[in-house]
């Protein structure tokens, strides 16, 4: 699938962002919240594939208020300290309030480039969350939301996803790396109790023996098998939701 390079203007300025189409329609969208590395050719494949499936992608730049950077090396970047260093700051620096603002923009790119219907998230690492977010922000517009690898979905942070669920309308689809430290097991309760409570249609899904960051290619655990069983619970979610 061709990638189309677009400029999204947003209350904060200029987001870049690919858009990834199916060629026909009608087209249901999704947005692709991305992982700390920012857009690069390891989300380009992620985002052909989904369009492969019929669904028109698009993939935002979500430190687009930070100028020019990168790009990073996924493998390398947090062990390399100048590069770690640069990496926290931007995260640090990206609220949960910016991406959800963003996100209006980022629905209103997708309905203009043709999408139909309800849309839905997914998101890695950091994007995680911002799936989930999304989907709580704009309830009548996001009928699924899947995160994986995501963290801190149940920390002491106000904006914490687990927090903001309750507004959510849609499903909501969580796969945990088996040991992570930004998603402990105890996150994973916190979480699965607000979303029980809320009555919002979720699982949460332990990959045992991947470690975070295994479903996108260019990262250093990049795990094949556990990619693959997470392709097949994204595109399910989103069959059953957006078809």
């Amino acid at each position: 699938m061709a990638k189309q390079d677009i400029s999204i203007r947003t209350d904060d300025g200029t987001a870049k962002a690919g858009l990834f189409h199916p060629g026909h329609q009608p087209m249901a969208g999704v947005i692709l919240y991305m992982d700390a590395f920012g857009p690069r050719p390891a989300l380009d494949r992620m985002a052909e594939r989904l369009a492969c499936e019929g669904y028109l992608v698009l993939v935002p730049d979500l430190f687009y208020r930070f100028g020019d950077y990168g790009p990073f090396d996924a493998k390398t970047a947090f062990s390399e300290e100048p590069t770690r260093r640069v990496l926290r700051g931007m995260i640090d620096g990206t609220s949960q309030d910016m991406t959800r603002r963003d996100s209006a923009a980022f629905l209103a790119a997708l309905t203009e480039a043709g999408a139909t219907g309800r849309i839905g998230t997914v998101g890695y690492c950091m994007g995680g969350s911002r799936a989930i977010h999304a989907a709580a922000a704009y309830p009548d517009r996001i009928a699924a939301a899947a995160s994986f690898h995501g963290g801190r979905l149940a920390s002491d942070a106000p904006d914490s996803p687990h927090r903001h669920v309750s507004t959510i309308k849609g499903r909501v689809y969580v796969g945990s790396a088996g040991v992570d430290g930004s998603f402990p097991p105890e996150q994973s309760g916190l979480l699965a109790e607000a979303l029980r409570r809320a009555e919002i249609d979720h699982i949460i899904e332990n990959y045992v023996g991947m470690a975070h960051g295994w479903a996108v290619s260019d990262h250093s655990v990049y795990d094949e098998g556990g990619a693959e069983r997470h392709w097949k619970r994204l595109l399910t979610v989103l069959d059953e939701t957006l078809r």
